[in-house]
Protein backbone atom coordinates (compact mmCIF):
# COMPACT_ATOMS: atom_id res chain seq x y z
CA UNK A 1 0.00 0.00 0.00
CA UNK A 2 1.84 3.44 -0.92
CA UNK A 3 2.48 6.01 2.19
CA UNK A 4 -0.59 8.26 0.70
CA UNK A 5 -2.71 4.82 1.27
CA UNK A 6 -1.72 4.39 4.53
CA UNK A 7 -1.87 8.25 5.60
CA UNK A 8 -5.72 8.50 4.17
CA UNK A 9 -6.90 5.02 6.18
CA UNK A 10 -5.33 6.57 9.20
CA UNK A 11 -7.49 9.71 8.69
CA UNK A 12 -10.68 8.23 8.10
CA UNK A 13 -9.89 6.40 11.62
CA UNK A 14 -9.25 9.95 13.46
CA UNK A 15 -12.30 11.31 11.81
CA UNK A 16 -14.65 8.19 12.74
CA UNK A 17 -13.28 8.24 16.33
CA UNK A 18 -14.19 11.90 16.88
CA UNK A 19 -17.56 11.39 15.93
CA UNK A 20 -18.40 8.14 16.92
CA UNK A 21 -17.59 9.41 20.71
CA UNK A 22 -18.24 7.70 23.94
CA UNK A 23 -22.07 5.67 23.72
CA UNK A 24 -23.77 6.07 26.92
CA UNK A 25 -26.75 3.94 27.68
CA UNK A 26 -30.06 4.69 26.01
CA UNK A 27 -32.52 5.94 28.68
CA UNK A 28 -35.58 3.79 28.57
CA UNK A 29 -33.97 1.23 27.12
CA UNK A 30 -30.82 0.26 29.20
CA UNK A 31 -31.12 -0.62 32.01
CA UNK A 32 -34.02 -2.18 32.50
CA UNK A 33 -36.21 -1.47 35.24
CA UNK A 34 -35.87 -2.78 38.89
CA UNK A 35 -39.55 -3.55 38.22
CA UNK A 36 -39.40 -4.40 34.71
CA UNK A 37 -38.95 -7.92 32.98
CA UNK A 38 -35.36 -8.46 31.55
CA UNK A 39 -33.68 -11.30 28.92
CA UNK A 40 -30.42 -12.33 29.66
CA UNK A 41 -27.91 -13.08 26.59
CA UNK A 42 -24.31 -13.52 26.24
CA UNK A 43 -21.25 -12.58 24.31
CA UNK A 44 -18.25 -15.04 23.77
CA UNK A 45 -15.13 -14.41 22.71
CA UNK A 46 -13.67 -17.23 20.04
CA UNK A 47 -9.61 -17.15 20.68
CA UNK A 48 -9.21 -13.24 20.61
CA UNK A 49 -10.17 -12.66 17.05
CA UNK A 50 -14.02 -13.18 16.88
CA UNK A 51 -16.98 -12.66 18.93
CA UNK A 52 -20.66 -14.04 18.84
CA UNK A 53 -24.37 -13.26 20.38
CA UNK A 54 -25.57 -16.64 22.46
CA UNK A 55 -29.36 -15.85 23.16
CA UNK A 56 -31.75 -18.59 25.05
CA UNK A 57 -34.43 -19.85 22.39
CA UNK A 58 -37.34 -19.69 24.04
CA UNK A 59 -36.82 -15.74 24.67
CA UNK A 60 -37.18 -14.87 21.00
CA UNK A 61 -40.63 -13.71 20.61
CA UNK A 62 -42.49 -15.47 17.68
CA UNK A 63 -42.96 -12.13 15.69
CA UNK A 64 -39.25 -11.94 15.52
CA UNK A 65 -36.10 -13.76 13.79
CA UNK A 66 -38.74 -16.58 12.25
CA UNK A 67 -35.24 -18.80 11.43
CA UNK A 68 -34.38 -19.20 14.67
CA UNK A 69 -37.15 -22.30 13.94
CA UNK A 70 -34.95 -23.61 12.23
CA UNK A 71 -33.50 -24.87 15.38
CA UNK A 72 -36.44 -25.74 17.29
CA UNK A 73 -34.78 -28.17 19.17
CA UNK A 74 -31.95 -26.05 20.72
CA UNK A 75 -31.80 -24.42 24.31
CA UNK A 76 -29.58 -21.37 22.80
CA UNK A 77 -28.88 -20.15 19.29
CA UNK A 78 -25.23 -18.57 19.03
CA UNK A 79 -24.86 -16.18 15.65
CA UNK A 80 -21.97 -14.88 14.45
CA UNK A 81 -21.37 -12.62 11.42
CA UNK A 82 -18.32 -12.21 9.18
CA UNK A 83 -16.91 -12.18 5.88
CA UNK A 84 -18.13 -14.89 3.52
CA UNK A 85 -15.27 -16.53 1.89
CA UNK A 86 -12.98 -15.81 4.95
CA UNK A 87 -15.66 -17.28 7.30
CA UNK A 88 -16.60 -20.00 5.50
CA UNK A 89 -13.22 -21.42 4.63
CA UNK A 90 -11.56 -23.82 7.21
CA UNK A 91 -8.48 -22.65 6.46
CA UNK A 92 -8.22 -19.07 5.08
CA UNK A 93 -5.28 -17.80 2.88
CA UNK A 94 -3.29 -14.59 3.13
CA UNK A 95 -5.23 -13.19 0.38
CA UNK A 96 -8.79 -13.83 1.74
CA UNK A 97 -7.38 -12.06 4.99
CA UNK A 98 -6.15 -9.18 3.16
CA UNK A 99 -9.57 -9.14 0.45
CA UNK A 100 -11.58 -8.99 3.83
CA UNK A 101 -9.73 -6.11 5.20
CA UNK A 102 -9.13 -3.71 2.36
CA UNK A 103 -12.33 -4.44 0.36
CA UNK A 104 -15.92 -4.35 0.83
CA UNK A 105 -17.39 -8.47 0.33
CA UNK A 106 -20.06 -10.30 1.11
CA UNK A 107 -20.54 -11.51 4.48
CA UNK A 108 -22.63 -14.46 5.96
CA UNK A 109 -24.47 -15.48 9.33
CA UNK A 110 -23.37 -18.20 11.21
CA UNK A 111 -26.04 -20.01 13.38
CA UNK A 112 -25.12 -22.78 15.78
CA UNK A 113 -28.02 -24.60 17.94
CA UNK A 114 -26.77 -25.68 21.29
CA UNK A 115 -28.51 -27.40 24.50
CA UNK A 116 -26.70 -27.35 28.30
CA UNK A 117 -24.15 -24.91 29.95
CA UNK A 118 -23.01 -22.83 27.46
CA UNK A 119 -19.60 -23.25 29.69
CA UNK A 120 -19.44 -26.68 28.46
CA UNK A 121 -20.23 -25.64 25.19
CA UNK A 122 -17.36 -22.87 24.65
CA UNK A 123 -14.73 -24.48 27.03
CA UNK A 124 -12.15 -22.56 26.26
CA UNK A 125 -14.15 -18.98 25.55
CA UNK A 126 -14.88 -15.71 27.47
CA UNK A 127 -18.03 -15.10 28.15
CA UNK A 128 -19.77 -12.31 29.44
CA UNK A 129 -24.04 -12.00 30.33
CA UNK A 130 -25.96 -9.23 29.71
CA UNK A 131 -29.07 -7.90 31.23
CA UNK A 132 -31.68 -6.18 29.19
CA UNK A 133 -34.67 -4.94 29.26
CA UNK A 134 -37.56 -6.92 27.51
CA UNK A 135 -37.99 -3.61 24.64
CA UNK A 136 -34.13 -3.49 24.65
CA UNK A 137 -33.53 -7.76 24.15
CA UNK A 138 -36.59 -7.19 21.36
CA UNK A 139 -34.47 -4.99 19.55
CA UNK A 140 -31.48 -7.34 19.55
CA UNK A 141 -33.78 -10.22 17.77
CA UNK A 142 -34.91 -7.51 15.42
CA UNK A 143 -31.46 -6.53 14.22
CA UNK A 144 -30.32 -10.02 13.79
CA UNK A 145 -33.89 -10.58 11.95
CA UNK A 146 -32.55 -8.12 9.48
CA UNK A 147 -29.20 -8.78 9.01
CA UNK A 148 -30.44 -12.33 6.61
CA UNK A 149 -30.19 -11.57 3.11
CA UNK A 150 -33.68 -13.06 1.18
CA UNK A 151 -34.64 -14.41 -1.47
CA UNK A 152 -37.52 -12.81 -3.71
CA UNK A 153 -40.12 -14.62 -1.76
CA UNK A 154 -38.93 -13.37 1.91
CA UNK A 155 -36.85 -16.51 2.84
CA UNK A 156 -33.33 -16.51 4.33
CA UNK A 157 -30.85 -17.89 1.94
CA UNK A 158 -29.09 -21.06 3.46
CA UNK A 159 -25.67 -21.88 2.34
CA UNK A 160 -24.85 -24.60 4.21
CA UNK A 161 -23.47 -26.75 7.11
CA UNK A 162 -21.47 -24.10 9.87
CA UNK A 163 -18.31 -25.08 11.71
CA UNK A 164 -19.00 -27.30 14.56
CA UNK A 165 -22.60 -29.11 16.04
CA UNK A 166 -25.74 -27.87 14.82
CA UNK A 167 -24.87 -24.73 12.52
CA UNK A 168 -25.72 -23.17 9.52
CA UNK A 169 -24.56 -20.74 6.95
CA UNK A 170 -26.83 -17.99 5.98
CA UNK A 171 -26.14 -14.73 3.09
CA UNK A 172 -26.26 -11.60 5.29
CA UNK A 173 -27.62 -8.11 3.89
CA UNK A 174 -24.32 -5.96 4.70
CA UNK A 175 -20.82 -6.01 3.33
CA UNK A 176 -17.73 -6.70 5.36
CA UNK A 177 -14.97 -4.16 5.29
CA UNK A 178 -12.27 -2.79 7.37
CA UNK A 179 -14.83 -0.41 9.18
CA UNK A 180 -17.35 -3.47 9.59
CA UNK A 181 -15.28 -6.34 10.96
CA UNK A 182 -17.14 -8.98 12.73
CA UNK A 183 -16.42 -7.48 15.83
CA UNK A 184 -17.68 -4.48 15.33
CA UNK A 185 -20.87 -6.18 14.03
CA UNK A 186 -21.72 -7.79 17.17
CA UNK A 187 -20.90 -4.51 19.30
CA UNK A 188 -23.70 -2.71 17.22
CA UNK A 189 -25.95 -5.55 17.63
CA UNK A 190 -25.49 -5.28 21.15
CA UNK A 191 -25.70 -1.14 21.01
CA UNK A 192 -29.00 -1.35 19.45
CA UNK A 193 -30.39 -2.73 22.47
CA UNK A 194 -29.25 0.21 24.56
CA UNK A 195 -26.24 -0.90 26.40
CA UNK A 196 -23.35 1.65 26.58
CA UNK A 197 -20.89 0.18 24.10
CA UNK A 198 -19.29 2.11 21.15
CA UNK A 199 -18.46 -0.16 17.39
CA UNK A 200 -15.89 1.80 16.64
CA UNK A 201 -13.12 0.95 19.53
CA UNK A 202 -14.55 -3.12 18.63
CA UNK A 203 -11.87 -3.85 16.85
CA UNK A 204 -10.92 -6.94 18.25
CA UNK A 205 -12.62 -9.56 20.21
CA UNK A 206 -10.61 -8.22 23.56
CA UNK A 207 -12.00 -4.88 23.01
CA UNK A 208 -15.60 -6.14 22.61
CA UNK A 209 -15.38 -7.93 26.20
CA UNK A 210 -13.95 -5.25 27.60
CA UNK A 211 -16.46 -3.07 26.99
CA UNK A 212 -19.54 -5.11 27.80
CA UNK A 213 -18.12 -6.35 31.00
CA UNK A 214 -17.36 -3.43 32.44
CA UNK A 215 -21.16 -3.04 33.08
CA UNK A 216 -22.49 -6.84 32.75
CA UNK A 217 -21.15 -10.36 34.81
CA UNK A 218 -18.50 -11.80 33.74
CA UNK A 219 -19.12 -15.85 33.44
CA UNK A 220 -15.31 -16.61 32.37
CA UNK A 221 -12.21 -15.06 31.66
CA UNK A 222 -9.00 -15.70 30.44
Amino acid sequence: MSQTGKHFIVATLFIFAVYSGCAGPIEALYPPGASEPSKSVYVINHNDWHTGIVIRRQDIPDRLWPENHHFKDSEYLEVGWGDRDYYMTPEPTLWMTLKAALYPTESVLHIAGFSGPMEAYFPASEIVEIRLSLRGFERLCAFIQNAYARDVSGKAIELGPGLYGNSRFYLARAKFHLLRSCNVWTAQAIRSTGFPITSFYAITASNVIYQTSKYSRMIRSE
